[in-house]
């Protein structure tokens, strides 16, 4: 086929003129000197850290927002809302433009879009255009996140990309963990008395900077063979991740109506025809969205089966664990951060290290830290059942601490080892699939694992009610978390064997 053909084209670098191969120059990044690669990393992690903040930074001005602009629950849930789920719906097609009009016209096109939206937002009159604006963030996040892991993949070679990939995963735990921290110190301070407009506000000096970086020093990549957008390919994945991750994202809110579970059942002949579609149209020597090839990639799928069943499982827990520690212990919204605090240093030290400790346990770090997290999650369900009614957040650390170290020897090798084997010239689709899968599993975590803890919680508003809620609650993270490492062998050897014929 010719789409199997064209997945061996070579990549050309623009403005690079060292040709010099890494193996050759030692270096591990093709024509790269330190100075620009350590400028590109800083480039990348900014725009990383200021994609990921942005989902989680308004939820701490949420009262300050609905008081200034006289917002519903229902306006103020679309606001955070918005964001993620344009984010999830565009992150294939972003990734996909990125290999059609180059990695870098890509990211400074998102980025662009990205700091005005950002302006749109802290100027928004009405609740109406802020939901607007947050969903154009949202959109020109998912243009410009992709070709991160784009750059990373087709830039850097060996232990360059090992710790570029580390830092990408460091960045993003620091954005989860700072991203409400940051919030609720910008909206306690008020600034020039414009309350929660910050949040927004702050992405324009950042965003300016790092365009300016990026113009500078980011590699353009393209293809001798140039792509064409599968149109009819991103209308069909388009309509199916939102009749989807529409209900998933609202339907806890609206309480589950019937329609909720049509829509999530539409999906399924809408995937269908995706599916049938891009094959198809490889089969006829076309350029599909997502090309048939990746998905037949055994270690591709199994990296897909990791990022869906770990996002389920740790997103589920950080919302009921939230809940929980505001609603059933009586801790402020601060105090509820601060708790979180363990699992995202231990998480963050970690991740500062695995190449060290990759050098010495290779890709079974996969094995180790996947299984770190499932013992975690064991820890944290043995706690809540021992100290029933007396649970306290204290006694909830070190099980956090474990997972936290899971996830730091997880998360970063994961991105490596799922696109070890993609063709470089296919890297923005399939980073863009990955994170997507990623964003599905958030939402249904979310939804899956909120709507245990709210049916078993019930009417009840005791401490009774809520611990019990919590370790029933457990009992389906503990699960998710397994499933995630019985997939780990498949992709361990997939990659393996990966490495193994590029030594050759």
């Amino acid at each position: 086929m010719q789409d199997e053909q064209a997945v061996s084209l070579p990549r050309q670098q623009e403005g690079d003129t060292d040709s010099t191969p890494a193996a050759a120059s030692g270096t591990g990044s093709p024509g790269l000197s330190p100075r620009r690669v350590r400028a590109m990393l800083l480039v990348a992690m900014a725009a990383t850290f200021m994609a990921m903040m942005d989902s989680y930074i308004v939820n701490v001005a949420v009262p300050s927002i609905r008081a200034d602009l006289h917002a519903s629950v229902s306006a103020i849930e679309m606001t955070v809302g918005g964001y993620i789920l344009a984010y999830g719906l565009f992150l294939v097609t972003g990734g996909r433009l990125g290999d059609i009009v180059g990695y870098k016209r890509m990211f400074l096109a998102g980025l662009g879009l990205f700091t005005a939206a950002s302006l749109a937002c802290g100027v928004a009159p009405s609740p109406e255009s802020l939901i607007v604006f947050r969903c154009v963030q949202g959109f020109s996040a998912a243009l410009f996140f992709p070709q991160i892991l784009s750059i990373i993949q087709t830039s850097f070679e060996g232990t360059r990309r090992d710790r570029a990939l580390a830092l990408f995963g460091v960045t993003i735990g620091l954005a989860a963990i700072t991203g409400q921290l940051i919030g609720g110190v910008l909206v306690h301070l008020d600034l020039f008395g414009w309350g929660w407009r910050p949040i927004f506000l702050v992405n324009l000096p950042l965003g300016l900077v790092t365009i300016a970086g990026a113009a500078l020093v980011m590699p353009g990549v393209k293809g001798d063979r140039r792509p064409r957008l599968d149109l009819p390919g991103v209308g069909l994945l388009t309509v199916a991740l939102l009749l989807l991750s529409f209900p998933l994202a609202e339907g806890r809110t609206v309480g589950w109506p019937v329609w909720c579970f049509v829509m999530m059942v539409l999906s399924v002949p809408f995937f269908v025809a995706f599916g049938g579609w891009e094959r198809r149209l490889a089969a006829n020597g076309g350029q599909p969205l997502v090309s048939p090839a990746l998905l037949r990639l055994r270690g591709y799928r199994s990296g897909n089966a990791v990022f869906l069943a770990f996002f389920a499982c740790n997103a589920g827990l950080f919302f009921v664990l939230a809940v929980q520690l505001q609603s059933g212990l009586g801790y402020s919204a601060l105090g509820a951060g601060l708790l979180f605090a363990p699992l995202g240093v231990a998480f963050t030290a970690v991740s500062l290290v695995v190449p060290k400790i990759m050098g010495k346990l290779g890709l079974h770090i996969l094995t180790v830290g996947y299984g770190l997290n499932a013992l975690g999650y064991l820890v944290l369900l043995v706690t809540a059942v021992a100290a029933g009614d007396g649970l306290s957040g204290p006694m909830l650390v070190p099980a956090l601490v474990v997972i936290g170290v899971g996830q730091g020897l997880g998360v970063s090798p994961l991105l490596g080892t799922a696109l070890a084997e993609v063709p470089p010239q296919e890297a923005g689709s399939a980073a863009g699939v990955l994170e997507t899968v990623g964003q599905l599993g958030m939402s249904v975590g979310i939804a899956l694992v909120g709507l245990v803890y709210f049916s078993t919680l019930g009417d009840s508003a005791s401490r009774h009610g809520y611990a019990h809620a919590f370790t029933v609650t457990l009992v389906l993270n503990l699960v998710l978390s397994l499933l995630a490492t019985l997939f780990v062998p498949p992709l361990r050897k997939a990659a393996a064997a990966q490495a193994a014929v590029a030594a050759q």
